[in-house]
């Protein structure tokens, strides 16, 4: 309430708010330690608006997705539909799984999922041996902010802020290394062509003056910087990380001492640390379970949709308390007790 009548309703590009977009951007790169000539470029569209982006400025002319769930495969599509790129090289695994990246001369971009929010698999991010030239590109929606990650092993690191950031979407944030501005630029150069919306040397260009290319929402920025904050604050990425694994062990633990549930990813391993998925048994029906939670206000445990699972999906980002993630375990307990 405070900033309200100085910052909400002013233009984006007038200094009230240039001052938290030069916040988010100075923030973002001491919370990832981006190395020097890594940049953060911001702009509207969330990070599904990002895959059209990379498209167009990213991906020379044939990429390489690893595709484990809805996301991944949703980017392999948009870059099968291109019609100025060659087919994309599509590498699959059962969902509860990850595949691994297969380096080709091929392939100029690879297209990595640090976690992938629909299935609850997480995987390391690191360049494929091999692929020396190529970019690599993370989408980190669900991870960044919650999941520790080495700048050196990507060019591409771009997510929304309304997971482990905790504020609202419709805003792509991108960690782009020196190697992804210089095809960037390269590609606008040699006349790559963009709708102005998608155009990424432009949204480069005013995020260099702490600024978008059109206008963003206001609110949305300002909860950001403030979570940012907090991160940085409490010590960092570290702090994030540990606290969100924190909570997502609560419910991997109970669910491998239930007697009616179990961790959906069977390999510890790839278990997300971030979004915990837990499969029911059939005789425990999952969405009546969600349903009386949500009439006792606790909210969105349903199972990504595309997956028809008998299962709990669980966020369990940075802001969300471990001590509330202990007592959900509880809470479900005690509703599947009641209508068994």
């Amino acid at each position: 309430m405070a900033a309200a009548p100085t910052y909400l309703g002013t233009s984006h590009r007038q200094e009230p708010v240039r001052a938290v977009v030069r916040r988010l951007r100075e923030g973002l790169s001491e919370l990832f330690s981006l190395p020097d000539g890594y940049e953060v470029a911001l702009g509207n569209g969330g990070a599904a608006c990002f895959w059209d982006i990379a498209t167009f400025w990213l991906i020379e002319r044939r990429s390489q997705h690893l595709v484990f769930g809805q996301f991944s495969s949703t980017f392999s599509k948009i870059a099968a539909a291109a019609p100025h790129l060659e087919a994309p090289d599509v590498i699959k695994s059962e969902y509860g799984t990850h595949p691994e990246a297969q380096a080709s001369e091929d392939v100029d971009l690879y297209a990595l999922t640090h976690n992938e929010t629909s299935t609850g698999v997480s995987m390391e991010i690191r360049r494929p041996e091999g692929a020396d030239g190529a970019l690599v590109a993370v989408d980190a929606t669900s991870a960044a902010g919650g999941m520790l990650v080495e700048a050196g092993e990507f060019d591409a690191y771009y997510f929304a802020p309304q997971k482990c950031f905790a504020s609202d979407g419709g805003l792509w944030i991108a960690l782009l290394s020196p190697a992804a501005l210089e095809r960037t630029a390269r590609l606008a150069a040699d006349g790559r062509w963009s709708p102005a919306a998608l155009n990424l040397p432009a949204a480069l260009e005013q995020s260099r003056l702490n600024q978008t290319y059109n206008t963003p929402a206001l609110a949305t920025l300002f909860l950001f910087a403030h979570q940012l904050d907090w991160i940085l604050e409490n010590g960092g990425l570290k702090f994030a990380a540990e606290r969100a694994a924190t909570s997502t062990s609560t419910i991997y633990e109970w669910a491998d001492a239930s007697d009616y549930a179990r961790p959906f990813v069977v390999d510890p391993a790839d278990r997300s640390p971030v979004v915990a998925t837990v499969d029911l048994d059939d005789a425990v029906d999952a969405s009546l379970v969600c349903k009386v939670l949500r009439a006792n206000g606790i909210v969105d445990t349903d199972s990504y949709r595309g997956l028809k699972r008998n299962q709990l999906r669980v966020a369990c980002y940075p802001a969300v308390d471990p001590d509330d993630v202990a007592v959900l375990v509880k809470a479900i307990d005690h509703v599947v007790e009641r209508i068994s």
